[in-house]
């Protein structure tokens, strides 16, 4: 049996996102599998001491597409499917973080293969025969559902901030493939392309800090002090709904049910009350920090840490400390 996992990229390593898919990948195959393994697919220069690491023994490096093209990648994933698909074997199944991306182009590829795709999975296992049990977040996460899938072959996304990202017991040996993608310009109608002027640098879905900001920043103005202590922590800047609605950043920067669900190592929130819809969006932070004149705020209950204050007086003292510290 195959797993092929789709991999994507955070600079020159796998993003978090994916070593939490590659985690879930390996539990998939059976125990003594004969001939199948975790196949990992990447549309860029693969990293592969992290992919080696996490039990990805064959390493698919796709060519011919030029920065991120669901319908390409899809195409690219339909093609390796059908390759490492024999009539008589064993059931494949391939898995993608549930990110943005993971889950658009796991869509695409069930439209073209008709295959049934299962998004935004706890768990899953093997039920007997061909058919696998799964526990997947709905209603971002407020709820929890029990199904079984049985296809030709499966197609699942991996909840990013339910899964932890666990190493295999030993580091594989890596054989790379590369991999020429047959795609037409069709393909290609969609991608997504870097603009002159673009910023760059880390993404909202894959930061290791993020530094929050809600409506008790109270202007466009007041988020200054959060991106200068981003900029100082090597995070970025995420908002909740109320900040966008007032249109005082983008809804790019949203961090919520309607927005970008983050697995950073600190989320650092300010001003933020802590709604339901903007928690299932960073409850998979691994800590959070609420900055609050409300003591009593949602947001301020669930943290880690919590800090009864104005975020015009703290931030400032903050970046302060951090600057003497060299």
């Amino acid at each position: 049996m195959t797993v092929w996992c789709l991999v994507e990229l955070d600079g020159d390593a796998a993003a978090d996102a994916s070593l939490r898919a590659l985690t879930l990948a390996r539990g998939l195959l059976p125990d003594g599998a004969d001939g199948g393994g975790v196949a990992a697919v990447v549309f860029g220069p693969p990293p592969l001491a992290d992919l080696a690491a996490y039990g990805a023994a064959d390493v698919y490096v796709v060519s011919g597409v030029d920065g991120y093209a669901p319908q390409a990648w899809a195409r690219a994933l339909t093609e390796l499917l059908g390759a490492g698909r024999g009539p008589d074997g064993p059931r494949p199944a391939v898995v993608a973080a549930g990110t943005e991306h993971g889950n658009e182009v796991l869509a695409h590829l069930g439209a073209i293969t008709g295959l049934p795709m299962a998004a935004n999975c706890v768990a899953v296992s093997a039920s007997g025969g061909t058919a696998l049990d799964l526990v997947r977040q709905r209603w971002a996460g407020l709820l929890l559902e029990e199904a079984v899938l049985e296809a030709p072959a499966a197609l699942l996304t991996v909840a990013t901030d339910a899964v932890a990202a666990v190493p295999a017991a030993a580091p594989v040996s890596v054989t790379v493939h590369e991999v020429a993608a047959a795609v037409t310009g069709a393909d290609l109608a969609v991608r997504a392309v870097e603009t002159p002027g673009g910023t760059g640098g880390v993404s909202l879905a894959t930061a290791r800090v993020v530094v929050g900001g809600g409506r008790g920043v109270g202007s466009a103005e007041g988020f200054a002090p959060l991106e200068e202590l981003a900029a100082l922590l090597g995070g970025v800047v995420g908002v909740s709904r109320v900040v966008t609605s007032e249109g005082w950043r983008p809804h790019s920067m949203q961090v919520g049910q309607t927005g970008t669900k983050i697995t950073p190592d600190l989320y650092l929130a300010c001003g933020i009350s802590g709604a339901i819809q903007h928690f299932a969006g960073c409850s998979g932070a691994r800590h959070i920090i609420a900055i609050n004149t409300d003591a009593s705020a949602p947001m301020m209950t669930r943290a880690d840490y919590a800090v009864a204050g104005d975020l015009h007086e703290v931030l400032p003292a903050l970046i302060e400390a951090l600057r003497a510290r060299g």
